[in-house]
């Protein structure tokens, strides 16, 4: 404690800039103070009217066993805002102001948390944290990075990893349990949209995905969420990036993926950094829109690193962790005279979250080091010459033994004295519902996107068009055989090589889907069918008109169902090929090691065909057993010689001739049997239906841990660190 306290007082010495809060407040009013036991006031500035909007207003009557909702006037008018410091996004006109909606009471009691690693678990990620949110307000956990901010914030909302062990105990209304689909939305740090859609689209289909029902009904659904996200003026944009069309801004995308979630129109809204990647303009236009959807009643529970003044002023309730310790847990000016009572007062016209962090973040201590021998023009560089370490044991002792402690406990029996309404799960979207309208999205998504998709087609063209006119001209004598056979093989290869171009398409369906599936609003099953059935058409016409070209212009055989088989063959190919890339990029999820991963698959697969050499001269370990009986491409290029070549036979001088399989038998291995393609044309569609299997085992394995292979390498290294 002596150590503490001389550390204390070397701060309170060289801030002496600094005071306390009540003295802190210069004569330009830069923010009031107010009470630290009145509820749901937040910083108000000198420039800033007071509000106008009608606010929600949750208290818990002494004695009661309920949470009363009313409705009272608070707080600075959105209307006028943009008259001061806070700007508002604009309503569209006609807009319709938001219905209220009854939110739910959060709670929860000595939460620890801990991650497991590779033999063991770790150290405790959350230890012994308490708090609780309220409907109508926000409630910011905030902390430096890897302080368990988002750890804490999927515990509450029951969505930790399954490596995770949770202690303690979670109330939703006075109730330990499980909050059921629709009650709640999660909003994850990093989203993925959908580009190619405009913002009432995108959260249409989301309608349609989350909710039972007509289509009609949806509508309005949908249009209420666009107006709370104050997204009215750009409803009909297009998200992001599509074609030379510009998409929106970080700011807008952001608020996007926080509407799909208000489809649902869920009681307790989890939003995980808000303001990540925004700048402080659009920080604080997201932050005024969240605090006016949680004036309609909404439990709006958030973590953010770092804020503005300004934001933080708008901010009902902190949490304080660092290291995975609550140093303090309350009302955001309250956390104010905390720091003060600790030693630790913010000095003037420093942001407090900014002085926060400084407080409490160890990587402060490298700076220290670094500048311990700098002086600046007064002397000593003494804005950085505390040990963090100190301070956060300080300010966790003075929290622990403060009335702030014994106030959040008191609230949470008020909150946990009596169970109060139970939260029932909403209607899901039938099964087969789903899979239309993911494949109609993605059928919408395949036109638009000329980049992964009609580039592609027209890549094929140019590709087959090449092969073509090399091999072109090859007539139907027995020395053209040879030709024939690398013409077939320098098709089904090259072709196979250049799908590899979509894996960005895939991964990015892949990201969707992760998105979708984490809040239940698809399932692995439904995905996979409704990505192959959007699929088929794009790989059919790629497999028709590459077909189409190489046939002629190298002079097949000129049969019609020769030439279905030929495109049904390439087809397939083509169909399974795309399910080597799906299992691919699930595994990895990251483009550049897919597409390195594949490119060496396919190598090999070629290596392997019996084209380089016979495949009955192949050496059997390895190449023969298993490589030649695994690779595609022998079953594809088997099956198209067979169709050529199989009922045909050559002239050997004047007397004798040879069946076309003889012919062939010099140059690659084919079955004499006249059904042999269609056994050719069964392994490659039982091999494509095997890959799709596989991927909905690998997406349900890695799904429901949220890891790739690529991270897997980095947590197994990373756990290894902490432990030694």
């Amino acid at each position: 404690m002596e150590e503490i306290q001389s550390q204390s007082d070397n701060y309170r010495s060289s801030s002496s800039s600094a005071s306390s809060p009540a003295s802190r407040v210069p004569s330009s009013n830069f923010f009031y103070l107010r009470k630290p036991g009145s509820l749901r006031q937040p910083i108000s500035f000198e420039d800033s009217p007071e509000w106008d909007d009608t606010d929600i207003d949750v208290r818990v009557e002494d004695g009661g066993d309920s949470i009363n909702v009313a409705t009272t006037p608070a707080s600075p008018s959105l209307s006028k805002l943009n008259s001061g410091s806070l700007p508002s996004p604009r309503l569209p006109e006609g807009a319709v102001i938001p219905r209220k909606i009854a939110g739910a009471s959060v709670a929860w009691k000595d939460l620890t948390i801990t991650i497991k690693g590779k033999r063991k678990y770790s150290d405790k990620v959350i230890k012994s944290s308490t708090g609780y949110a309220l409907p109508g307000t926000m409630t910011v956990i905030m902390g430096p990075a890897k302080s368990g901010k988002s750890t804490l914030l999927r515990a509450i909302a029951g969505r930790l990893h399954s490596s995770a062990r949770m202690y303690g105990e979670v109330f939703v209304n006075g109730a330990k349990s499980q909050m059921p689909y629709g009650s709640y939305g999660y909003v994850e740090r990093e989203t993925t949209l959908i580009g190619s859609l405009t913002v009432r689209e995108f959260l249409y289909y989301s309608a349609l995905l989350q909710l039972p029902g007509f289509f009609c009904q949806k509508k309005s659904v949908v249009e209420d969420a666009i107006h709370a996200m104050s997204l009215g003026d750009h409803a009909n944009k297009l998200i992001g990036g599509h074609c030379y069309m510009k998409g929106l801004p970080s700011g807008e995308r952001r608020l996007v993926s926080i509407a799909r979630e208000l489809v649902m129109r869920p009681r307790i809204l989890f939003i995980d950094e808000p303001l990540y990647h925004l700048d402080s303009v659009s920080a604080l236009l997201m932050m005024v829109t969240l605090k006016r959807l949680a004036s309609t009643g909404y439990t709006l529970i958030l973590t953010i690193y770092q804020s503005s003044t300004e934001v933080f002023g708008l901010f009902d309730r902190i949490c304080l962790l660092s290291n995975g310790n609550t140093l303090f847990f309350g009302e955001t000016l309250a956390c104010l005279q905390h720091f003060s009572n600790a030693g630790f007062p913010c000095p003037i016209m420093q942001s407090p979250s900014d002085h926060f962090l400084r407080a409490i973040n160890t990587d402060f201590d490298r700076i220290i080091a670094m500048c311990k021998n700098w002086q600046d023009d007064n002397g000593d560089f003494s804005s950085v010459n505390m040990d963090t370490a100190v301070a956060i044991r300080t300010l966790e002792a003075t929290y622990k033994s403060s009335a702030d402690a014994a106030a959040v406990e008191t609230m949470i029996l008020k909150l946990t004295e009596k169970e109060g309404p139970v939260l029932k799960s909403k209607g899901k979207a039938s099964n087969a519902t789903r899979i239309a309208v993911l494949t109609w999205r993605s059928l919408l998504v395949v036109s638009r996107e000329w980049k992964y998709y009609w580039l592609h087609l027209i890549l094929y063209m140019l590709l087959t068009l090449c092969i073509g006119t090399v091999f072109s001209g090859l007539g139907h004598s027995l020395s053209s055989v040879v030709t024939r056979v690398a013409a077939i093989f320098v098709f089904v290869s090259f072709c196979s090589l250049l799908s590899i171009a979509r894996v960005p398409a895939l991964m990015k369906e892949i990201k969707i889907y992760s998105c979708e599936e984490s809040n239940q609003h698809s399932s692995t099953l439904v995905f996979l069918l409704a990505q192959l059935l959007s699929s088929i058409p794009f790989l059919f016409l790629i497999s028709i008109s590459s077909s189409l070209v190489f046939y002629f212009l190298v002079g097949l055989e000129d049969q019609f169902s020769l030439l279905m088989y030929f495109v049904l063959n390439f087809f397939m190919t083509l169909l399974l090929n795309e399910g080597i890339m799906l299992v691919v990029a699930t595994l990895w999820q990251d483009v550049f090691w897919s597409v390195l991963t594949l490119l060496c698959i396919h190598v090999v697969m070629m290596l392997s065909a019996g084209y380089f050499r016979i495949r009955n001269a192949l050496p059997e370990p390895v190449w023969m057993y298993p490589m030649s009986y695994i690779s595609f491409h022998t079953y594809s290029i088997q099956g198209l010689l067979e169709n050529e070549y199989l009922g045909t036979s050559f002239a050997v001088g004047q007397v004798r001739t040879i069946s076309g399989f003889q012919a062939l038998q010099s140059a690659y291995n084919i079955s004499p049997d006249s059904n042999s393609k269609w056994k050719n044309l069964l392994v490659l569609f039982l091999m494509a239906i095997g890959y799709r299997i596989f991927v909905f085992i690998l997406l349900c394995f890695f799904t429901g841990r949220k890891i790739s292979l690529r991270k897997c390498f980095k947590c197994n290294r990373d756990t290894t660190d902490h432990t030694s």
